[in-house]
């Protein structure tokens, strides 16, 4: 009986590691595939803090059923292919180059927002935007949306708010009766933040094209997050290469994981190889926003950037292929789905 009892402790006790693991999971165009509008990714902690990155063109409303429970939503910026000028029509539905999508006037990020009642992180400038969005969502008989009353809460929250910090600020998160919360940093990002015209109102719209102008929202943002296993993961948004990736992200924060957009506008198929190997020089990192059909049949395509890139990069590097749910230590050693 002790014996036995003794390999039951033995086998429970192998449990809580397994439990300690942060799980992530990509939101896509096409199951199974890393396609070229793909942005959009859920983390969960092992506590249960659930936040979505991105909404982005990726999802097909606040309600879809592939988002589950989000208690936060992430923004880094306002261009149409990350706020969500446009929404999924469905799964699958046109190409891996080049989904079906469908306008959404109020924007993805606010339409998750005010379908999951999540706090919105993002700098304060955004956060204005996405206050009158879910707003306009709810109609005039809501409460208006407001910033959160501290900078470190409980989820879910009683309402929808959002954070009140800019580059540098830190908020947490943690789940009732937590010990530990999820702490968010908003880092820097080396890029531009006009609106997407198509979710501005139309005078401002006409004003802003009788000029030749774009409307910016303050500085695009990166996230560093800590999770409570001990994993540190940055994420980079749009982003060209700067000097805070090694000496805030890569040395201060010590950023075990790292998130990478690609695509062409900020240059990392050109310069990735060496923001990853000689600056942040992480355990491990994700590549997602590859702008082009990366995959095919959830293998990676040989003739593709994203795999002349990946040659190129000395850390074990894996690919947000849609609905496919990674899981990751405490080191940023991925464990389950690579």
């Amino acid at each position: 009986m002790k014996i036995a009892c003794a390999a039951f402790t033995l086998v429970l006790g192998s449990f809580p590691a397994l439990a300690q693991n942060v799980k992530i999971t990509p939101i896509g165009s096409h199951p199974g595939e890393l396609c070229a509008n793909d942005r959009a990714i859920i983390f969960e902690d092992p506590t249960g803090v659930r936040f979505l990155y991105d909404a982005a063109h990726n999802v097909t409303g606040g309600n879809d059923p592939r988002l589950g429970t989000i208690h936060l939503v992430l923004l880094s910026h306002m261009h149409g292919d990350h706020v969500g000028d446009l929404k999924l029509k469905a799964p699958g539905e046109g190409t891996c180059a080049n989904s079906a999508r469908v306008p959404a006037p109020n924007s993805t990020t606010a339409e998750v927002v005010a379908a999951k009642n999540a706090v919105t992180l993002t700098t304060r400038a955004m956060a204005g935007f996405v206050h009158n969005k879910v707003d306009a969502i709810r109609g005039s008989g809501s409460k208006p949306m407001d910033f959160c009353p501290t900078l470190a809460v409980t989820v879910p929250v009683p309402a929808a708010c959002s954070s009140r910090i800019d580059l540098g600020g830190v908020f947490t998160a943690k789940t009732e009766g937590a010990q530990q919360g999820v702490e968010f940093t908003i880092v820097y990002s080396s890029h531009v933040n006009d609106v997407a015209p198509a979710l501005l109102t139309k005078p401002q719209q006409d004003l802003l094209k009788a000029d030749g102008a774009q409307l910016g929202y303050g500085p695009p943002v990166g996230f560093v997050v800590k999770f409570t296993n001990g994993l540190v993961v940055y994420l980079s948004s749009d982003t060209a290469v700067f000097g805070d990736m090694k000496t805030v992200i890569g040395d201060f924060h010590s950023a075990s994981l790292a998130v990478i957009n690609l695509g062409p506008n900020p240059g990392l198929f050109q310069s990735g190889a060496y923001a990853v190997n000689e600056l942040l020089k992480p355990a491990s990192v994700i590549f997602t926003h590859v702008n082009e059909a990366a995959t095919e049949g959830g293998k990676l395509r040989a003739n593709s950037q994203t795999a002349a890139l990946i040659k190129q990069v000395k850390a074990p590097a894996h690919l947000a292929i849609s609905e496919r749910t990674m899981e990751f230590d405490g080191k940023g050693k991925c464990v389950s789905g690579c």
